[in-house]
Order: C-alpha cells, then sequence, then structure tokens
C-alpha cells in the first residue's frame, strides 16, 4: 500500500482513540516482561519496569543479569525479578532463553532491550527467545541487532511487533548512514517497518510511528531536556505498559510517545535538568491530562 499523510498526535486525535480501559484487577490488566540489563546498566530495567507500572501495567515482571537481580527487586519490590545467567563481563547470555519463555508464556507483551550493551550477545540471546514467542513482542535499543542480518525474523509475529530504536540504532539496523537516517528518519522508519513488517516508533526531536501498511503519526510533543540518559528507557516501558493493556502496537507506540513528550513538557516548565527518573514519575499525570483533554 503507498504510504499516508502524517497525522500529528495532539490531545484531541488521542481523545478519539481511547486506549482499552484498565480491567478490574492486576490479572485483567495485563503481565509485562522486561528483558534486559547488565552488572552496568540495571538502571535500564528498572526505569522502563516502573514506567509500565505506573502506566496500568498489572504485573511486572524483569529478567535480568544475575549480579544485579537483587538489587534491581529491592529497589522496585512490586515487580517479580528473575536472574539470568550471565558472561564474565555482565552481559546476558543465551542459556537464560529458556527461562525467559517461560516468564513470557504468561506475559501478555514481551520488551527486549533496555539495558543490552553488546550487539552480538543481544542477537545470540533474542536467538534463542524471540522465533518461539507467541504474544506482543517490543525491540528496544540493542535488541534490535537481531534484525541485522535478516530483516525478516519477527515475520512470525506480523501485527504485534513494536521497534523502537533511536536514530543510530535505526540506521545500524538498515546498515544505512546514519546522517542520511537523521536527515530523513521518518522515511527510515517507513522502510524499517515495511522490511519487518513491524510497528515501528523512531525520530528524534520528532517522533514517528509508521506501520507496514503505510500509516504515520508524528508529534513534537516534548522539550530537548527530554533527550537525557534513560529517557528512551522510560518510553520503551510507557510502550509495553499499553500493549499489556490490550493496546495493537501502532495504538501503544503513538499513545506512549505523546504521553512521553507531554510529562517531558510538565517537568521542564517547572524543572529544569529533569532526570529520566523524574519523566517516570511524571508519567501517570500526562496520561490524565490527555485522556481528561
Amino acid at each position: 500500500m503507498p504510504d499516508r499523510e502524517p497525522v500529528t498526535l495532539t490531545t484531541a486525535v488521542l481523545r478519539e482513540w481511547p486506549l482499552p480501559r484498565p480491567g478490574g484487577d492486576k490479572h485483567a490488566r495485563g503481565t509485562a516482561l522486561v528483558v534486559g540489563g547488565g552488572r552496568q546498566t540495571p538502571g535500564a530495567v528498572l526505569l522502563a519496569a516502573e514506567a509500565a507500572l505506573r502506566l496500568g501495567a498489572g504485573k511486572v515482571q524483569i529478567a535480568t543479569a544475575a549480579s544485579t537481580a537483587a538489587h534491581v527487586a529491592v529497589t522496585l519490590p512490586e515487580a517479580y525479578v528473575e536472574a539470568l545467567p550471565e558472561s564474565r563481563k555482565g552481559e546476558l547470555l543465551p542459556a537464560g532463553g529458556a527461562r525467559i519463555l517461560e516468564l513470557a508464556s504468561d506475559a501478555k507483551a514481551v520488551l527486549i532491550g533496555p539495558g543490552l550493551a553488546d550487539p552480538l550477545a543481544s542477537a545470540l540471546l533474542l536467538g534463542e527467545v524471540v522465533p518461539h514467542l507467541d504474544c506482543t513482542l517490543v525491540l528496544d535499543a540493542l535488541a534490535t541487532a537481531y534484525l541485522t542480518p535478516d530483516l525478516r525474523r519477527v515475520s512470525h509475529l506480523s501485527g504485534r511487533v513494536l521497534l523502537t530504536p533511536n536514530v543510530s540504532e535505526l540506521a545500524a539496523t538498515l546498515g544505512a548512514d546514519v546522517d542520511g537516517v537523521r536527515g530523513d528518519p521518518q522515511g527510515a522508519a517507513r522502510a524499517l517497518a515495511r522490511e519487518t513488517r513491524a510497528t515501528v516508533l523512531s525520530g528524534d526531536e520528532t517522533s514517528h510511528v509508521v506501520t507496514p501498511d503505510g500509516r504515520c503519526w508524528t508529534t513534537e510533543s516534548g522539550p530537548r531536556s527530554l533527550a537525557t540518559a534513560g529517557s528512551g528507557d522510560v518510553k520503551a516501558g510507557a510502550v509495553v505498559a499499553f500493549c499489556a493493556r490490550g493496546a495493537p502496537a501502532e495504538q501503544a507506540a503513538a499513545w506512549a510517545a505523546h504521553c512521553h513528550g507531554v510529562a517531558g513538557e510538565r517537568l521542564a516548565s517547572r524543572l529544569p535538568g529533569f532526570l529520566a527518573r523524574d519523566i517516570v514519575g511524571e508519567l501517570p499525570s500526562a496520561l490524565a491530562s490527555i485522556e481528561a483533554g
């Protein structure tokens, strides 16, 4: 299908496209599984998992490096935390794939990527997991390295896959020049969506949500200060929260991108120099403001 003109996301547009209402208990609101982190990067899964909880996921599970699992569990006591085998460098090993699949069998949506630091190690781990999944999958950050050799590797989950690379990760996944992608991030995102048959959320000052059939939404919400370390992990957590609640991939991406930006705007008005952890705490109020109009 031909590419369609982008729709600008606003509060009015989103209110005409309401999210599934949260269920009456935690089971009805869906379980989200967050896979990632490492010895040097435990904070990434914490940011993503807390964002998922604050935006309405009923239950959140975290699968992360054994050396940091206890710390993660104490820091976020609301989540179930699983310790996975790791390499001497602290990267997750493919041997943890079977346990991830066991956890994923009870999850409505799985997020893989926050805090993964080695592209090859990430690709090996995902090779043990992704082919066997049967739920909504969100691939963030270096988890997209799994697609580099073959962009069709997630085609068995068509309609239930969401990719959230930043611009440099988008370029690497496509094997394209990063400056060229930075000059036309929407075009690059459209290309990746067509090739992978997945919904793609990417961009920089403007975020683009594109689908394989050519639909596109854009949002410029959010101040420049939103580009801070860990901010992408928060956005990925917002995406998986809405997926766990039952939103289709493109709706989850659109609401997450705009809500993330609104949270940044609200923070910037009163807290210059905010951190990614501040964005997490602002998400519920940002969501409420959008839903209330």
